[in-house]
Order: structure tokens, then sequence, then C-alpha cells
């Protein structure tokens, strides 16, 4: 049996379709492979938001219904932090992560997007959402300035 969990991060990028191509490309996969799929998860969330609907459904799923194996695009759909304990935890009830698509990416690139992830979410907790949400956006762009000024950028304005 198996699982399939989706998740994208904002409303905007599942009205852009995001989310449909992401369930369609996991379902492609378990047909391909001749798994039995026993329910599609998903949600529009953050990957640090600890209440998801989707994945508290899939979770309940995996232990009510035995499904042997969880079918995720990347780790991250999952968790942005603690994707390891979800491994274990998971394995310790029968389940078997499957990614189907490891990320090859700048590990900078990576650190920043953890980054801007994580403060966002302590921002918005601080500040409310408008006000967290325009704390990040002024700290992503500090960080971008300041790995492009590492890559050879001739930004002046982080001097």
């Amino acid at each position: 049996k198996i699982a399939i969990y989706a998740r994208v991060s904002t409303k905007k990028q599942a009205d852009a379709g995001n989310l449909s191509r992401q369930k369609a490309r996991l379902t492609e996969y378990a047909v391909h492979h001749q798994y039995q799929i026993t329910g599609i998860y998903d949600d529009i969330a953050s990957g640090l938001n600890e209440n998801r609907k989707g994945l508290t459904k899939l979770f309940n799923a995996i232990k009510e219904e035995n499904i042997s194996y969880l079918i995720i695009e990347y780790k991250d759909r999952l968790a942005r932090f603690g994707y390891r304990y979800l491994e274990n935890h998971l394995n310790e009830l029968g389940c078997k992560i499957i990614i189907i698509d490891e990320k090859e990416g700048n590990e900078e690139q990576e650190l920043v997007d953890d980054l801007i992830a994580i403060t966002t979410s302590f921002s918005a907790r601080i500040y409310g959402k408008r006000g967290g949400k325009r704390v990040s956006q002024e700290i992503e762009k500090t960080l971008k300035r300041g790995v492009n000024n590492e890559n050879g950028s001739n930004d002046q304005a982080s001097s």
C-alpha cells in the first residue's frame, strides 16, 4: 500500500498549478511502478507548520491502514526541518519513504532558503502575519545581496 503526500507553501503556488502538477508526478511514479495508491494527501502550508491537516490525516492513515510506502517529491515537502525524526518514526510504523527527486542544488542557496523560512515563521509569530512577512522580505533581500556579492556581483548597496 502506498500513500502520496504533496505540499506547496502558498495559495499562490497552488493557484499556479504547482500542487496539482506535483500530485500528478507522484501519481505517475506510483502507477509506473505498479504501486497500489491508498490515498493522496496534500497541504498548502509552510514546511515549518506543525498543524497541517493533510499531514495529520496521512499519519493517521499510515497507523490505521498499514501503509508500507510514502511517496514524496523532495524531503522538504514533508518537513523543512526534522525530516530524519519523521523518517525514523514512519520506519517504526513499517512505512518507508520514497523520494522521487532528490534535489541537487546549491547548498548555500538551500541554507539561505532555510534561514528565510525560519525567519518568516518566527517573525509571523512575533509580529503577526503581515509584519512578519515584511521583516522576512527585508531579511531575504539582505541575504540575497550578500550571496550575490560573494559570487562576484558588484552591489555597492551592501558595503
